[in-house]
């Protein structure tokens, strides 16, 4: 893989922890408040659901991280597109400002893939 494609991998995965660490354990403190812009009594009622999201967004940086350190095409290519996927849904049902923020650098990163 090219450089380029290993950084835009790296950051999105770094993304995803990001995500992991605002979902898991930000997500009732002011910082995830703000960030989700929700009350904290919806964060209260909802914060094992966020805890789930959130895990499953570490499992797409392990992923991410795996395909860098083994150097496999394919697997980063499946991550990235389970990403793309996962920010093209959240576009659709949450808000349209998730799909620039998450399905947008993995749509970067599978063209550095591909063109690497």
């Amino acid at each position: 893989m090219s450089v380029l494609a290993v950084v835009l991998i790296a950051l999105v995965a770094l993304l995803h922890l990001g995500f992991l660490v605002l979902e898991m354990f930000l997500w009732t403190k002011p910082y995830g408040l703000k960030v989700f812009r929700q009350s904290r009594e919806k964060a209260e009622q909802s914060k094992v659901l966020a805890a789930n999201q959130g895990l499953y967004n570490g499992f797409l940086a392990a992923g991410l991280l795996w395909a860098i350190v083994g150097q496999r095409v394919d697997v980063a290519l499946f991550f990235l597109g389970c990403v793309v996927v996962a920010g093209a849904y959240g576009a659709a049902t949450v808000n349209r400002r998730i799909f620039f923020v998450q399905a947008v650098p993995a749509l970067l990163a599978i063209v550095a893939v591909c063109l690497g």
